[in-house]
């Protein structure tokens, strides 16, 4: 029997089968991937095959190969992975330049993983009704950025009508992942855009401006205008997984531009001469924020170990 996975919590996954039943299921046996050392070998918006058994749960006993993947470096356990979620057709990565504030390393980190499975990234600036005049013009700044390097950005308030029917115009018919720091407002954010699912929310920390986790498995949510919405725990920091230093370059797009005209092919971009890379960081054509989370992400090899959450 196959279907689809639509619920992580950890020791159980909800499968979805292909004549609509919902079939609680458990990995058979030390089931590992091709290649991936994960902590989760099966995540939300797997294709699987399950077996039934007489207790009428079911174990998986085979997952389909992903066409892509959200991935990040275990906080535990640094030589593994977690598997955020699979077989997406796009990422709306919410971040607030406020309660709490989303770091542009956090943002840059989790661009480039995805530039690395090729899913598409919407930003979504949330919480724009919380902001003041200074707030604002930095939140307008960032979006500048970010556009001008590729990227769609949305501003928007959670609780706005208008908000809500700018998202579902982008979401329609689409399997969407929603990610972001614990506390951005996916919660409350999904909870407008699906009337009725309820899910959990949790006032932002006064004393240091963080948010706290409400969310505590993955799932699948079905849209009203179409398509699926996956909710996830909020995440603090982001360990980028199985990249080699040579390639990080590819996952910074504007980067990757003006690398192509350095003079020497296997250009590090730190310190060689004739690096069009940093000409372009001194002459302001790359920010200076992304430079430091390329060569952050350059660090990670180096040190080989689990950076700290920013």
């Amino acid at each position: 029997m196959k279907g689809l996975v639509i619920k992580n919590t950890g020791s159980w996954y909800t499968v979805l089968t292909d004549d609509g039943q919902m079939v609680d299921s458990k990995i058979k046996g030390n089931f590992r991937l091709k290649g991936i050392r994960s902590t989760n070998p099966v995540a939300v918006g797997d294709h699987v095959e399950i077996v039934r058994n007489q207790e009428g749960t079911a174990f998986i006993t085979h997952i389909a190969d992903r066409r892509n993947y959200i991935i990040r470096k275990s906080p535990n356990l640094s030589k593994q992975s977690h598997i955020i979620a699979a077989n997406v057709d796009q990422v709306f990565l919410i971040v607030t330049v406020n309660y709490p504030e989303t770091s542009t390393t956090f943002i840059d980190r989790f661009l480039a993983s995805a530039e690395a499975y090729r899913v598409p990234v919407t930003l979504v600036f949330n919480k724009t009704d919380l902001l003041n005049a200074d707030e604002r013009r930095y939140q307008d700044m960032m979006q500048q950025l970010y556009e001008n390097i590729g990227y769609q950005c949305v501003q928007i308030s959670s609780i706005s009508r208008e908000s809500v029917e700018t998202l579902n115009a982008l979401l329609k018919d689409k399997i969407t992942l929603f990610s972001g720091n614990s506390g951005v407002g996916k919660s409350t954010l999904l909870n407008a855009l699906i009337p009725g699912v309820k899910l959990r929310t949790a006032e932002i920390s006064d004393a240091h401006n963080t948010g706290m986790h409400t969310t505590t498995f993955s799932e699948m949510l079905r849209l009203p205008c179409g398509g699926w919405a996956i909710d996830t725990p909020g995440i603090k920091g982001f360990g980028t997984f199985d990249m080699e230093p040579e390639e990080i370059c590819g996952y910074f797009k504007e980067i990757f531009r003006f690398s192509r005209d350095c003079r020497f092919s296997n250009c590090t971009h730190t310190h060689e001469p004739g690096c069009a890379v940093l000409k372009a960081v001194e002459n302001h054509y790359i920010s200076e924020s992304r430079y430091n989370s390329y060569l952050s992400m350059l660090e990670d090899k180096e040190e080989g170990k689990y950076r700290k959450p920013y």
